[in-house]
């Protein structure tokens, strides 16, 4: 059986995994939803100086401080960045890292550089103006669903994820991924690809091109950004798989 360390994407805590973590506590597996810095239940922890490598460091203390050992790291969306930077750090603590509907990155690289700079100062603009500065609230699903799949989820869901959202520190879009060491060989890499990544990697995106080869193992799951909502109990089944 597996230890799940399982990682939200923006604006989320360790909530969103709930019915995922069920169903792999029901194959028998260890699941430890984290919540980072400034968000959910942590949300007065954070601040102006809450940035990218704050959430290195959550994931790679979460992981030292309870002494896990063959750990699976799971990374949802935004989660990539800290978890690539965290991956590098926890040395053979790691058994396999899995970036569900995301990749990894690479070093040098932010959240923003992913969107279009008229899309980037959008959300500075929002920062500033709704944000105190240093706080994204989470955008209007319309917004949202222009560059996540917002497929599966029915209002109900979009009611709880809206709800329970949290504004997301800027600083961890903004800052820049440090120099990282990659994982060691021997840590197995896995890809959940959801309808957005399924899309870019069928249509051979250079920069993602890797993902279809060894030593990555790629899962496709027929749904939207938010897996662990609208399909929790198939993902887990994939998670059960992978490790298997």
């Amino acid at each position: 059986m597996a230890t799940f360390v399982l990682v939200p994407g923006a604006w989320l805590g360790a909530w969103v995994w709930e019915d995922t973590a069920r169903a792999l506590r029901e194959h028998g597996h260890t699941v430890l939803p984290l919540t980072l810095t400034g968000l959910a239940e942590r949300a007065e922890e954070g601040g102006p100086q809450t940035d990218l490598e704050t959430h290195v460091a959550d994931i790679t203390d979460f992981v030292e401080k309870n002494d896990l050992r063959e750990v699976t790291l799971v990374a949802h969306s935004y989660a990539a960045a800290p978890v690539t930077g965290a991956a590098g750090r926890l040395g053979d603590r790691l058994q396999r890292v899995v970036y569900v509907d995301s990749a990894p990155f690479a070093a040098g690289m932010c959240m923003l550089d992913l969107m279009p700079p008229e899309a980037a100062d959008q959300l500075g603009q929002q920062v500033a103006a709704r944000g105190d500065g240093w706080r994204l609230p989470m955008p209007s699903f319309e917004v949202v669903g222009l560059s996540s799949s917002l497929d599966g989820l029915d209002q109900v869901q979009r009611d709880v994820l809206s709800g329970r959202a949290t504004p997301q520190p800027f600083g961890t879009y903004t800052q820049r991924l440090a120099n990282h060491a990659d994982p060691g060989l021997g840590v197995d890499r896995v890809l959940i690809a959801c309808c957005d990544f399924q899309g870019l990697l069928d249509a051979g995106v250079p920069m993602l091109a890797f993902l279809n080869h060894a030593p990555w193992r790629r899962f496709d799951l027929p749904t939207g950004h938010w897996p662990m909502l609208s399909a929790p109990t198939e993902l887990a089944d994939i998670l059960h798989t992978a490790v298997s």
